[in-house]
Parts: C-alpha cells; sequence; structure tokens
C-alpha cells in the first residue's frame, strides 16, 4: 500500500484486489472499518440495509440514497479518526444502482477530506473503472 492511509487527502472511491491486506492497513492505523459482503439477495434494498446495520445508522435512516448520503456524511454515532468501508458484493448492483453508490461514496469522501478526516470505500475485485487502493487518486 504506497499512501498512508490517515491522509485525507486521499479520501475516494477505490478497487483492492486484496481484502485482507486492505482490511490490515486499515487496522493497524486505526480508521473505523465496516465489512459490507452482502450475503442476502435483494442488491440495492440489501446493500442499504447491511450498510445501515454495520455502520449502526440511527432509526431515521430512510433506505435510500439520500438518506445514505446523510448518514455517510454525519456518523456522529461513530466518531473515529477516520473510515474504511470495505464493499464485496458490488457485482450484485444493477449498472445504474452501481454508478449512484459511486456517486453518494464519493460525495461522502469529498465531504469528510475538506472536514480533514479520511473516508474510503474499497471495492474488493471492483471495476477497472475504478482507481487501484495505494496507486493513483481517485477521479
Amino acid at each position: 500500500m504506497n499512501q498512508p492511509l490517515l491522509d485525507a487527502a486521499h479520501s475516494g472511491t477505490y478497487r483492492a484486489t486484496r481484502a485482507r491486506e486492505t482490511h490490515a492497513a486499515a487496522r493497524a492505523q486505526g480508521l473505523r472499518i465496516a465489512r459490507i459482503a452482502c450475503t442476502g439477495l435483494g442488491g440495492k434494498a440489501a446493500l442499504l440495509r447491511e450498510l445501515a446495520a454495520t455502520l449502526r445508522f440511527p432509526a431515521w435512516f430512510g433506505g435510500n440514497w439520500d438518506a445514505l448520503e446523510d448518514c455517510l456524511t454525519d456518523l456522529s454515532w461513530m466518531p473515529a479518526p477516520g473510515y474504511l468501508i470495505l464493499i464485496q458484493c458490488s457485482g450484485r448492483l444493477a449498472h445504474d444502482e452501481f454508478a449512484v453508490l459511486r456517486d453518494v461514496l464519493d460525495a461522502s469522501a469529498q465531504f469528510w477530506s475538506a472536514h480533514g478526516k479520511p473516508f474510503y470505500a474499497v471495492f474488493v475485485a471492483g471495476p477497472e473503472s475504478l482507481p487501484e487502493l495505494g496507486g493513483a487518486s481517485p477521479a
């Protein structure tokens, strides 16, 4: 891993081929880690449910993209020096759903970067259109 994960300037949406290495690096640097495996079926709905459960979203979470962005740019109930969301199920989303998810994650990363706190969303074996974590900065 070429970049320190505590550098908020590198916050963004990435892909990684080695989930264990990414998890270990984030843990070693004290980031709060949320591992999203999407074990059930259901695409967007299942992903949003798992994100809400894993990140312990408040009861007001509405289960939609806007509410996801609202929660990801708050996280006051989970104070941490930074955040890593490790997503291992992007292939279960329709193309348009993945595009919206990426937009939400990118906006959240920009929010946290502007506040000096690292925020990474990493898709394990994600699409080639995403930069590799530890390589170039996200687009």
